[in-house]
């Protein structure tokens, strides 16, 4: 799993990925063949970024062969997710929890970050196999949605890798928005009261180490700053060298 900032995601984007720049922010081209993009468009400080081959985040499926497809892509191609690190506003929060109404809630996101899975690697695929063959025994009807969810490597990853400040420049713990996927079947069959009334639906998690790719442009900063060091070093220890010879 790896985590990227959607500024360096656009500056440098991933082999099967290209980037258009427009007026109004940015078109992102990938290769379904080898990639299953699940973001849907979001405004960031670059302007609008619309992923071109995305199914959205919420995928529907109406019949055996596309669930049939989709599970293949799941346990075989490299899923891309757009996740936004917000902050919660506290007060507002407060409220919420008191008066009971979700409505009430609201966050501010901090930093967008487009998140990579290898649908492939062993683990994964034995997590997201092991996830749909119980969502299907679990449910009684034909119909039914599952949800994806990726919060709890992302909470672990970020509390040791990444600090996020607000605009009050003080430290905050990020709550994660858009962690996870869903996946909804939806089949013509007659009578189906379990789907009906909300019992067909279901959620399970992924696990998995998670990669941070920080932004390229920093890490060139301090690399040639390295390199400067090492220059300097290099060049201090040859005029000492070339003193003591003199000496000599």
């Amino acid at each position: 799993m790896r985590v990227t900032e959607v500024e360096e995601f656009l500056k440098n984007p991933p082999a099967g990925f290209s980037v258009e720049v427009l007026c109004s922010g940015y078109r992102v081209h990938s290769d379904p063949e080898s990639s299953l993009v699940l973001i849907e468009d979001f405004d960031s400080r670059r302007g609008r970024i619309v992923f071109e081959q995305s199914l959205g985040r919420k995928v529907k499926m109406q019949n055996l062969w596309e669930y049939s497809s989709m599970r293949k892509s799941l346990v075989s191609k490299w899923i891309y997710l757009h996740m936004s690190a917000c902050e919660e506003n506290s007060s507002v929060a407060d409220e919420a929890r008191v008066t009971h109404d979700e409505s009430l809630t609201k966050t501010i996101v901090l930093e967008h970050f487009v998140v990579c899975i290898d649908g492939n690697n062993p683990f994964i695929k034995w997590q997201m196999e092991r996830g749909l063959d119980w969502t299907i025994s679990s449910v009684a009807g034909e119909s039914y949605s599952v949800d994806v969810d990726l919060t709890e490597p992302l909470e672990s990853w970020a509390a040791i890798n990444i600090h996020m400040i607000n605009d009050k420049l003080l430290k905050v713990k990020p709550v994660w928005r858009d962690a996870s996927f869903t996946l909804k079947y939806h089949s013509d069959a007659l009578f189906d009261f379990p789907h009906w009334f909300g019992f067909s639906k279901r959620k399970f998690n992924v696990l998995g180490w998670t990669l941070f790719l920080p932004n390229t442009i920093k890490t060139k900063e301090k690399q040639l700053f390295f390199d400067f060091l090492r220059g300097c070093q290099r060049e201090a220890h040859t005029a000492l060298r070339d003193e003591e010879e003199s000496g000599r």
